[in-house]
């Protein structure tokens, strides 16, 4: 009775990998799927055209061995995938680090520039803050008054020059004026002595 149970077993068997040989035909060929195709897919491809049968699922060796071959390289990849991130998360970590160490020199560069801020040289000397600014304040004043002052000076001295320079004008024209004026006196005594001159010779005559 066992016997005749097994013989159906593997008949059956035989005649579904027969079947599964003939059918395939006129689809996609097996071994496109099971080269390339990704495991999930070779997975589902297996799972669709093989049976199961008393608990037993029945598949060819060549396709579980494609598979198996499959799902090792599978895993190199991931491993290698894996050996690539972890290189990469190491060198991620030294950056971090190196930018670690950056930001803590920054840190305290920039606390070392806080601390000497109030502290300033001028010509040699260190003054604090608020005596420079005071310092620096009273010359800006000093200057300014300075300004002010060469301003006023300097619009007054030029009013005198232009006060003076209109009265050299004035002088000038009126010593223009003099000239003309004495000249044509002179001239008018000249033409009235000459005239006399003239009658007196006419008179003795």
């Amino acid at each position: 009775m066992r016997t005749s149970s097994k013989t159906l077993q593997i008949l059956i068997i035989s005649l579904f990998l027969v079947s599964f040989s003939f059918g395939s035909n006129g689809q996609t060929s097996p071994s496109d799927v099971l080269q390339n195709g990704t495991l999930v897919e070779q997975l589902d491809f297996v799972q669709n055209r093989t049976i199961i049968y008393d608990n037993f699922r029945a598949i060819r060796e060549d396709m579980f061995q494609t598979i198996k071959r499959n799902s090792l390289d599978s895993l190199a990849n991931a491993k290698s995938n894996l050996q690539g991130m972890s290189v990469q998360m190491n060198s991620r970590k030294r950056e971090i680090d190196s930018l670690s160490t950056l930001l803590t020199n920054t840190r305290n560069e920039l606390n070392q520039a806080v601390e000497n801020r109030d502290n300033i040289v001028f010509l040699g000397i260190a003054m604090n803050k608020m005596s420079y600014n005071l310092f620096v304040w009273v010359v800006i004043g000093g200057l300014s008054i300075l300004l002010i002052l060469g301003l006023l000076l300097y619009n007054r001295n030029r009013d005198v020059t232009v006060q003076a320079l209109s009265e050299v004008e004035d002088l000038k024209r009126n010593y223009e004026e003099y000239k003309i004026t004495s000249r044509e006196k002179r001239e008018k005594l000249v033409m009235e002595h000459f005239n006399e001159i003239k009658k007196l010779k006419e008179s003795e005559a």
